[in-house]
């Protein structure tokens, strides 16, 4: 069946990809759930391809459980960039773990409607994340400013891939009660091969999008109404990137610049909303792209270098800000500023 080793080759790159990852950096609290996230797609990969591939019944059993833990993983790889998570408040964490004990004591007890509580299950954590996005990127206050834009379509992604899964879900239900699973095996193949990869794609890029750890700071507050206090710490974060070039931290995020400036994050966010029409990352991402236009202009570095000086820590974010802001590529922009200057 040609269908049958697509599982196996997703749990063989899952597994390749967690152990690269684990060679690369020390595990830590931040970065656990992405990891049990790799863990746990690979498992249910390679029990989907013994499953369907070659008839073992008793996985029947154990793999609704695993599919339990995929989506709660993935919303708290996601979780670990906002700040109640990131800041250590795991004792909230043991709501995650019921989905995956129902779904047990269901295929203990009662295996008839399994099926419709995974996908329940699979649409409320879609529910959830969507519900984190319409926050906007300012949500992700862990993010560092560099990637937030990313991650945050990497969130709208996530949730668009755990409602797939859950259509998914529902299509191999289907075919069970009309032609008694006889296009299961191929949905659930190509669907593993799709879907599993996506989810860790998209939680790849939560996790890449983590800071250094920096201790807790500043507690957040209701943001104000009162347009004078807007402008007042306005001023005060406009101040910071001017005096201290606050943009040029890699590590920077919503949250630590809440720290430096000892205002909360949630009336930062509110008052460059506000006042400067653009999220904290745009508005950061601006200050960068206006350093990296002074390195241009003044010296000779290559842009690798004056991007790097200017805060910015891939090519593709610095291309894409550099074009938002200034209309034209780094090196367009440098070569006209040489005309300019030849013909002066």
């Amino acid at each position: 069946m040609p269908s049958v080793p697509l599982p196996f080759v997703v749990a063989l790159l899952l597994l390749i990809l967690l152990i690269a990852l684990v060679r690369r950096e020390e595990t830590s609290a931040k970065n656990r759930p992405f990891l049990a996230l790799i863990a746990i797609c690979a498992l249910q990969s390679m029990l989907v391809g013994l499953r369907w591939g070659y008839a073992i019944e008793p996985l029947r059993y154990l793999l609704p459980a695993v599919a339990a833990a995929v989506p709660a993983l993935v919303y708290l790889s996601f979780g670990s960039l906002t700040t109640r998570l990131a800041e250590g408040r795991y004792a909230a964490l043991w709501p995650h773990v019921l989905p995956v004990l129902l779904v047990g004591l269901l295929v203990a007890f009662w295996r008839e409607p399994i099926d419709l509580v995974l996908i329940a299950i699979y649409l409320g954590y879609a529910a959830a994340l969507a519900w984190v996005s319409g926050a906007g990127p300012d949500a992700l206050g862990h993010a560092r400013f560099d990637s937030t834009i990313t991650a945050y379509r990497a969130l709208q992604f996530a949730a668009a891939g755990l409602a797939a899964s859950a259509a998914v879900d529902g299509l191999v239900a289907l075919d069970f009660e009309w032609t008694r699973g006889t296009h299961a095996s191929a949905l659930v193949a190509v669907a593993n091969l799709i879907g599993l990869v996506v989810l860790c794609f998209a939680a790849a890029v939560a996790e890449r999008s983590q800071p250094a750890a920096e201790p807790a700071g500043v507690p957040d507050a209701r943001p104000p109404v009162d347009s004078e206090e807007d402008r007042v710490v306005m001023a005060s974060i406009d101040d910071l990137m001017r005096t201290q070039k606050l943009y040029r931290d890699e590590n920077l995020t919503l949250d630590r610049l809440a720290r430096k400036a000892g205002i909360p994050a949630r009336r930062i966010s509110t008052a460059i909303n506000r006042l400067a029409s653009r999220n904290v990352s745009q508005y950061v991402n601006d200050h960068r792209v206006a350093e990296a236009c002074r390195l241009l202009a003044g010296t000779e570095q290559p842009i690798t270098m004056v991007m790097f000086e200017a805060g910015f820590q891939t090519k593709s974010n610095f291309n894409r800000e550099f074009q938002r802001v200034v209309g034209t590529s780094p090196s367009a922009w440098r070569a006209a500023q040489n005309r300019s200057r030849e013909s002066a």
